[in-house]
Parts: structure tokens; C-alpha cells; sequence
């Protein structure tokens, strides 16, 4: 088959850790062939969607760590969505509104027939934060809102709460604020831009120290190992953005019954792949613009997921290599 990777520039990937590499050399692995186009290259002309898409090849033995990974195999084309075989939208956040114009584009190309991974109206209906609302079985007490007065009365109530912005990636604007914080009204000031943005608060999770799992959804099923990523010493984030360590580990019997029960609800709405962020035993996001983690958990634990992605577009798509 023929994949179209809707992705960031890719002299700008370290393909030596991205998941996105890592499924380009799966998919070629299993004799399916690859293009490549930017956000920007989507478009709408006559009604139909369009994309200015590149092909490429991957070098076999290229050094992962350099910029000589893959080569232009043909000269840009444009070619209608539904024209590939598959479209993967692996375009990293920050989900802005031109984020948002590109999940239309790719829901109304979907409607021309092209196949969407993850599908356009299904990214835009997970606000990545939000979307553990649905599941509050399995988060601790968490509240939305601008209103600072709401915010304090719930610190004052857990006394030690974790408060975020919810368009926040890497751990950017993340804050703890303990019992008798000083700067407890300056930071709620900041975050809510004065009670005009909403944010998220969640009573603060201990655990954290032992790490926050990244367990992978693919295709409905969950792959048996996820990624603990550790803070380094002082922090209360684990992102690897942040400093985090990522520690491959097999999913515990929890972690295992909360995977197996949303993973299904989420890929009957067109979600190929879903990363659950998951601290102790509670679920604090739900991952689907590009989710990652891919080469940490094969090269720790030897299981294969770029593999298990691709027999699962596969299976998706209806095409077999």
C-alpha cells in the first residue's frame, strides 16, 4: 500500500527516536511505499482535498542520528487523499487553530474516500486533557474552569493539587502547589490569564515518582509494555521533554483492566493509535495528535511496536503486504 504521512519537516525529526520514523521503517519493512507532505501542503480545490505530497525512500543503513535517513524518490505531486491508501496524520501538537482547519481537511477527504489515521474529527473531538473526563472511574478528582475563586476552594479542599493549561505539551505550565503555597494566586493569575482561560486542577498523585506510563493503544489493544517516565530528582513532571526518564516496564494487572476497557471505545471512533498517560493506578491524558514512546519500549523490552502499528494499518486499511 501507499501511506501518506502528514508530518513536521523532516530534517527536523531525530529519527533515531521517533515514533513516526520508527513506523516508515516498519511499513517498508513490509514492502508498502511512503510519501511524505507538511500541514501546510493540505488543501481544498474544486471541493476536493488535495495534498502537495513528495515520495521517498529510506536509506537501509543510514546513521539514524544524521540527516541522510531518507531520500526524495520522485518530484512532488498533487495527489487527492483518497488517492493513497492511507493517511497518517502524524503532525505534532501545538494543536492551534490551523491544527484545527487540517482535522476538517482531513474529515472532509475521509468523505471523498481516503482512509484517516487518526481520523480528522476523532483528534478534534479528544482534547488531549479533556478527553479523562469520560472515564472518571479511573482519575482522581479533577476540575476545569477559569474561575480562580473554584480553584482555590478546590486546593483548599486537597491541599496539594497539580493545575495545568489545557492546551499545554512537555510538560509546559505545569505547576504543583502544595499545602500553604505562597504564590498560589500569582500562579492561578498567570494560567488563567486572570480568569479568562480555562485550566485543568487534579489532586496531586504520589506516585508520580515511580512514573508517568505511557501505555500504547493500537488498533484497540493495548501493547504489553509501557513507558515509566521517571522525574528527574526535584521535579514532579515526568515528561522526557522535561528531563524525564523514560523506563520500559510491562503493564501492571491495573494498568492492563484501564487499557482493555477504554481501548475499544476509543478505536470504534476512528483512533488507530492512543497513548494513555497513566500515573499510580489513574489516567491523567489521553494522547491521540502523535503519540509516542514507540522506540524506547522496542529497544528496552525487544517487542516489536512499530511492527504491531503496521499490521494494525493493515488490518485497518484492508490491504496486507
Amino acid at each position: 500500500m501507499h501511506v501518506l504521512f502528514v508530518i513536521d519537516p523532516l530534517p527536523l525529526l531525530k529519527a533515531y527516536k521517533d515514533s513516526s520514523v520508527a513506523m516508515m521503517r516498519a511499513l517498508v519493512q513490509r514492502g508498502h511505499r511512503l510519501s511524505v507532505a507538511l500541514q501546510g501542503d493540505l488543501y481544498i480545490d474544486g471541493g476536493k482535498v488535495l495534498a502537495r505530497a513528495t515520495p521517498i525512500t529510506l536509506r537501509a543503513d543510514a546513521d539514524l542520528h544524521g540527516h541522510d535517513w531518507w531520500q526524495d524518490s520522485a518530484a512532488p505531486a498533487d495527489q487527492p487523499l483518497a488517492a493513497f491508501d492511507a493517511v497518517l496524520m502524524r503532525k505534532d501538537p501545538p494543536f492551534d487553530m490551523e491544527y484545527v482547519y487540517s482535522t476538517h481537511l482531513l474529515e472532509y477527504a475521509q468523505a471523498q474516500g481516503a482512509k484517516v489515521f487518526n481520523q480528522g474529527a476523532a483528534i478534534r473531538n479528544h482534547p488531549e486533557k479533556l478527553a479523562i473526563t469520560e472515564f472518571p472511574e479511573f482519575t482522581v478528582p479533577t476540575l476545569v474552569t477559569r474561575d480562580m475563586a473554584r480553584i482555590r476552594a478546590f486546593h483548599a479542599e486537597h491541599r496539594d493539587v497539580i493545575v495545568k493549561p489545557l492546551d499545554g505539551m512537555g510538560g509546559t505550565g505545569i505547576f504543583r502547589l502544595r499545602d500553604g503555597e505562597l504564590n498560589l494566586n500569582a500562579i492561578l493569575e498567570t494560567l488563567t490569564e486572570t480568569g479568562t482561560r480555562t485550566i485543568m486542577a487534579q489532586r496531586y498523585i504520589p506516585e508520580i515518582v515511580n512514573g508517568d506510563k505511557r501505555i500504547l493503544l493500537i488498533g484497540g489493544e493495548p501493547v504489553p509494555y509501557a513507558l515509566a517516565r521517571i522525574p528527574m530528582a526535584g521535579e514532579t513532571r515526568g515528561n522526557l521533554a522535561a528531563g524525564g526518564r523514560g523506563v520500559a516496564q510491562p503493564l501492571s494487572e491495573r494498568d492492563r483492566y484501564i487499557a482493555e476497557s477504554v481501548a475499544p471505545r476509543l478505536a470504534a471512533r476512528g483512533l488507530l493509535l492512543v497513548g494513555l498517560d497513566v500515573i499510580g493506578d489513574y489516567v491523567t491524558e489521553v494522547n491521540v495528535t502523535s503519540p509516542t514512546c514507540f522506540v524506547e519500549i522496542t529497544e528496552q523490552t525487544g517487542f516489536d511496536v512499530p511492527e504491531m502499528f503496521a499490521k494494525a494499518l493493515e488490518r485497518a486499511v484492508g490491504v496486507t503486504a
